[in-house]
């Protein structure tokens, strides 16, 4: 008996109904890529009903080249985010049961973005000065800062529409345990302002030719409750993360981390576990296509990163047995073809597929939270306090 959660990391499917607070309104990641691209072919995702979810949608927007299937074979539907925020880890805490009331703090993109005080206290700890301090790309600014980075040995900090502080520093000029250990005091105290996440951000290169290396650690805020993972943990149930999640999750609740930085690796952990483990929860995210494709604004690279990804879910159905349920959605959306290069606040897409049994329409969801619920329904577990299971009675 196990459970499979895939998360295509900001793989939207239209803009939320708030959308427009987040200044996101008209934003649809997978509708607009595939329209950009001329057509998207996903023959795995759509016999199992990603083309059926736009038509529950206010709005939506048909995905090019993946209609809807006459006969899905997973269930589908959609989910609508509750918390505040659109980020990675508030996107996966939701998934996980949790619900942010107030949302993580947002540094302004202005210059100086982070307050004097926090950058002069990071920078008493850590020994080293500091360049930067604004919103940017993180490719951006490393070509534009990472000169005089490899002159003066400072840190480059910054931020994004997110909420967080991001540490860039080219490894042979402050090494990883440096770099790592400058993100722990930086994560110590950006705690007071609530701030999601500290990202390590290394990289490698000569000028005009940098390059971000796999060597990324994420450094999330406390969990400000137990989630679904801690509640399987407690029950005994195995738990497994493939991709950046231990970090989201500042590894709680989880037995086994497997720590990858991309989907090819992400997505051949995953085959070898859907061979070799029996039972358990497998939670994987697939970052590709939000930090390589979506913040640079590739549609095109993000439609081939689908294409790559719905060849794995061929491989990945004949091993589900009749036990066992697979979740495929999203933590955000990243519209490639938006302005701007940040998240965007979308519906997410949801397939449920357990095999043997044709799909039913989940409808829309209200909360990433029913997933949690799903799982605890599907382990035997006792309700989560959020939520409602989609597991046919």
């Amino acid at each position: 008996m196990r459970a499979f959660l895939i998360v295509l990391d900001s793989v939207g499917i239209g803009a939320a109904p708030d959308a427009a607070a987040y200044h996101d309104a008209g934003s649809n990641t997978l509708a607009h890529m595939a329209t950009a691209t001329g057509g998207l072919k996903l023959p795995t995702l759509q016999s199992m009903g990603l083309g059926n979810i736009p038509a529950l949608l206010p709005g939506g927007l048909p995905i090019k080249g993946v209609p809807p299937a006459a006969v899905p074979l997973a269930d589908f539907g959609a989910m609508c985010e509750q918390s505040q925020g659109k980020d990675t880890t508030t996107g996966h805490w939701e998934m996980a049961g949790l619900l942010l009331d107030h949302g993580f703090h947002v540094f302004p993109p202005d210059s100086p973005a982070f307050p004097a005080e926090l950058v002069r206290e990071f920078e008493r700890r850590t020994g080293r000065p500091t360049i930067g301090n604004k919103a940017a790309s993180g490719t951006k600014i490393i070509e534009e800062l990472g000169p005089q980075q490899m002159e003066t040995g400072a840190w480059i900090i910054y931020t994004s529409a997110d909420s967080v502080f991001q540490i860039a520093a080219h490894e042979d000029i402050i090494p990883l345990t440096e770099l790592y250990r400058g993100c722990e005091i930086a994560r110590e105290l950006c705690n007071p302002y609530h701030v999601g996440r500290v990202i390590a951000r290394p990289y490698i290169g000569q000028p005009g030719a940098f390059q971000r290396t796999d060597n990324r650690h994420d450094y999330s805020y406390p969990l400000p409750e137990p989630t679904i993972l801690d509640r399987l943990t407690e029950a005994k149930v195995f738990t497994a993360t493939v991709g950046k999640l231990d970090d989201i999750f500042n590894r709680q609740g989880i037995a086994k981390a497997y720590h990858v930085e991309n989907n090819a690796d992400a997505q051949k952990i995953t085959l070898k576990l859907a061979k070799t483990r029996s039972n358990g929860f497998i939670f994987v995210n697939l970052i590709d296509f939000d930090m390589r494709y979506g913040h640079r604004r590739d549609a095109a690279g993000y439609a081939q990163a689908l294409a790559d990804t719905d060849r794995f879910f061929k491989a990945l159905l004949p091993l589900l047995g009749k036990a066992d349920l697979l979740m495929v959605t999203a933590d955000h959306g990243n519209d490639p073809t938006y302005a701007g290069t940040d998240h965007t606040r979308e519906f997410v897409p949801l397939l449920a597929y357990c095999g043997g049994r044709p799909g039913r329409n989940l409808g829309i969801r209200q909360g990433f939270f029913d997933i949690a619920q799903t799982l605890a329904a599907f382990f035997g577990l006792p309700p989560g306090p959020r939520g409602v299971s989609f597991l046919k009675p």
